[in-house]
């Protein structure tokens, strides 16, 4: 049954319709790009470092989870049109989370950001797709949001023929955040871009941030840690306990990845997390035991600017099962609470 022939609020244009149309590629000015290394293919972290750290780190790099394109416009409508070799799929996440793009405006009044809608993806789009979204035709700065986890090898911005371009705001907090982690750090299992909670962080303090999260793969390898600790950063998030294999791989590496970033970054805020889904089982309990003893070792040593941020406390209260999509990855309500619990860490060390 094709749902949108029945109700036409689901249907989706299957190609843009503007005569008046212009395309820009995103990867050229006035668009400013944030969150990826490279455009062209848009990648997370360079290539041949990727490549060093796992074969799944490598394939996973080039999703774009947190990858944002900015821009000042007063064009009535903004359209995509993307290009990738092949569509990702997963039976437990959203279709717009995996490889849609949502819109978001930007008000110079408090710098905060408002949802316009989502550049919705086709179920069958195997080598990208095209949609436009009808904006108020006023200058306006935006932020697009890429996709969570499908590979995006290209993308074209189109505009009405003689729209005005401008360069768009920065951040306030420019110098990015750097968040390491699993699947749930990458983004999985958010219904679109714009609920992950790093998203729900950006806007609420007009932050840069790198999303760093891979999925099934953040498991702190040595060529990753080096990697870690060369990057420009204002705060440094560690949220790799689910993927360590075993907990004698997390105590081996969790405070080696501490002292290498301390080694470079001696004054940045260090955000220790351990994992969520919490259910008091002894893999549960060793794990946070591990992640709380990297933290009052840093304590112990005199350091300032460490925080821990238990993940039991994440999902608790009412409605804590509902959480997520299989007892793990969080849904948008889970991902709001990761906000929530997250923000009062972030507006102390960045305000």
């Amino acid at each position: 049954m094709d749902i949108s022939k029945i109700d036409t609020n689901f249907s989706l244009p299957s190609n843009v319709k503007k005569e008046d149309i212009v395309w820009y590629d995103a990867a050229d000015d006035p668009f400013v790009i944030c969150g990826a290394v490279r455009k062209d293919p848009y990648l997370r972290m360079p290539d041949e470092v990727a490549k060093a750290v796992s074969t799944g780190v490598h394939e996973l790099c080039r999703n774009t989870a947190g990858v944002r394109a900015r821009f000042c416009t007063d064009s009535p409508y903004i359209a995509i049109r993307c290009e990738w070799d092949k569509q990702s799929r997963m039976t437990r996440m959203a279709f717009c989370g995996i490889c849609g793009f949502d819109l978001y405006s930007m008000s110079e009044k408090g710098r905060r950001q408002s949802y316009i809608k989502t550049f919705a993806p086709h179920i069958s789009c195997e080598h990208g797709y095209e949609s436009v979204l009808d904006v108020n035709g006023e200058m306006t700065d935006y932020v697009l949001n890429f996709p969570l986890y499908n590979n995006v090898s290209k993308l074209y911005i189109g505009v009405q023929q003689g729209s005005m371009f401008q360069a768009p705001m920065k951040y306030s907090n420019e110098l990015p955040v750097v968040f390491y982690g699993s699947s749930i750090t990458q983004g999985g299992c958010a219904s679109r871009p714009g609920t992950c909670y790093q998203n729900f962080l950006s806007r609420a303090l007009d932050m840069d941030y790198v999303n760093l999260g891979f999925s099934g793969c953040g498991r702190a390898e040595d060529a990753m840690i080096d990697y870690l600790a060369s990057l420009r950063m204002s705060v440094f998030v560690s949220d790799y306990d689910h993927n360590a294999p075993s907990t004698e791989h997390l105590e081996n590496t969790h405070k080696k990845l501490y002292r290498s970033i301390r080694a470079k970054h001696p004054d940045v805020p260090y955000i220790m997390i351990s994992r969520p889904d919490f259910w008091n089982r002894p893999d549960d309990c060793a794990r946070r035991s591990i992640v709380m003893k990297t933290y009052q070792t840093a304590l112990a040593s005199g350091d300032q600017n460490i925080c821990y941020l238990d993940g039991a406390s994440i999902f608790a209260g009412d409605e804590y099962d509902a959480c997520t999509v299989d007892g793990t990855h969080p849904n948008d309500l889970g991902f709001y609470r990761f906000f929530k619990a997250l923000l009062p860490i972030f507006e102390k060390i960045l305000r």
